[in-house]
């Protein structure tokens, strides 16, 4: 099977499941070209050695999830880590341990999902290979001395302020060499910021405690030269739904939104080179009196200036707009090209233009004609309904097909349900 037919039939996959598709994505994009070019180019000053920081703003349905994937995808496809953090009660804003743990934990690379071994692994090889070729030897001892040295050498201003990441890197290499793979495995555990890490790796790496609020950054900012050194651009963080922090008692809602201004600042004053960091929520994170307009040093920073029916994706702000009927259908027309990928050519007399359109009618006419809100369902349905086509030749959808709105609600999540009062 060739690639780009793997590809089709994953795409595919996902929109029967409901899901943002994990790859291919641009071939569904539809509307998001300036916000996409504005990303990229974004990523390519980063890569210089610079740091940026996006916020993306869009009421539900705007199509917020699926940007920050196609970013992510952009920033792998130039060569970058990438990591997605969903803000929630298990990964508070309010909390920098929690976030670097997660940030840690989903690592990803155009090569891996969970990456953090592939790019240390990589990393440590690519300095004993330097030694080879300085020291023309390769006993293991002088390079097992010679990578541990280079080790501390590239943290030594990080190691000046906490010592403890060098120290687990190199007890993880170390352990890695000697076939010590539990306590490698611990050490790694330790450097993603997992709680609880026993005190066989503590006693090695001589170091008490665990990543914390004041380290957090510290750490991240030393992961990042190791994902350099691993051979990549830099590293790019997505942060979902950060809105949802407007929820919470207001101390706790009050310093998760220092903790995003300490990220913006360490950004502004350089102290995050090659780190990209994308952040969405919704209007009301922006504007509303429990979001950043209640700490105005941090709104300051981020607010939008001026309104003359124009949006500014260069500014810190990406605003958009939400999914229309034209957006609809042409996303449904892209469907057709990657299922034509994948299963061979769509019958077109049958899954016409015109019943395209109807069935974006049928549909939308229950949501009191928003689109919006069901972009998802409707591509779910779109697929069902091709695949029938493929499956029965005898199938005609002008016929057989339609819409059952109770089918529908139970297929709506939390967030669908609650946005919109839909009448059946």
């Amino acid at each position: 099977m060739d690639e780009k037919k793997a590809e089709s039939i994953g795409i595919i996959n996902a929109l029967r499941r409901g899901t943002v598709p994990a790859a291919g994505l641009e071939r569904l994009a539809v509307g998001l070209e300036v916000e996409g070019r504005v990303i990229g180019e974004q990523l390519e000053y980063v890569a210089t050695g610079g740091a940026d920081v996006k916020f993306v703003r869009g009421d539900y349905g705007s199509g917020k999830t699926f940007l920050v994937a196609r970013a992510l995808e952009i920033a792998r496809d130039q060569g970058y880590a990438t990591a997605h953090v969903m803000i929630s009660a298990d990964t508070p804003l309010h909390k920098l341990s929690a976030l670097y743990y997660r940030i840690l934990s989903s690592l990803r690379t155009a090569e891996h999902e969970n990456a953090l071994k592939e790019i240390i692994d990589n990393w440590t090889f690519s300095i004993e290979e330097q030694i080879i070729d300085v020291e023309k030897t390769e006993e293991d001892e002088v390079l097992e001395a010679g990578t541990v040295a280079r080790i501390e050498e590239a943290l030594t201003d990080i190691s000046t302020v906490n010592p403890a990441l060098a120290a687990a890197l190199r007890v993880y290499y170390t352990a890695n060499n000697a076939g010590e793979f539990q306590l490698a495995q611990a050490a790694l555990g330790w450097l993603s910021g997992e709680p609880h890490i026993g005190r066989d790796f503590r006693r090695a790496a001589g170091v008490k405690g665990e990543v914390d609020e004041v380290s957090a950054l510290v750490f991240l900012q030393g992961i990042v030269r190791v994902i350099r050194g691993a051979g990549y651009r830099g590293l790019a963080v997505a942060v979902d739904e950060v809105e949802t922090v407007q929820a919470l008692p207001s101390n706790l809602r009050q310093r998760g939104y220092n903790n995003l201004r300490q990220i913006v600042d360490a950004v502004d004053r350089g102290q995050m080179p090659h780190c990209y960091f994308l952040f969405t929520g919704t209007p009301a994170f922006f504007e509303g009196s429990k979001g950043i307009r209640s700490l105005p040093p941090l709104y300051d920073r981020l607010k939008v200036v001026g309104d003359d029916g124009y949006t500014n994706p260069l500014q810190t702000q990406i605003e958009l707009s939400p999914f229309d009927r034209p957006k609809l259908e042409a996303a449904a027309q892209k469907v057709c090209e990657v299922y034509s990928d994948a299963y061979g050519p769509v019958d077109r007399e049958r899954v016409s233009h015109r019943f395209v359109r109807g069935m974006i009618d049928g549909v939308t006419s229950r949501f009191g004609g928003r689109v919006d809100v069901i972009p998802r369902v409707f591509l779910r349905e779109f697929v069902d309904l091709l695949d029938k086509c493929e499956l029965y030749t005898e199938y005609d959808p002008a016929q057989a097909y339609a819409f059952d709105a109770g089918k529908v609600k139970q297929e709506l999540n939390e967030e669908e349900e609650a946005f919109f009062e839909v009448e059946f």
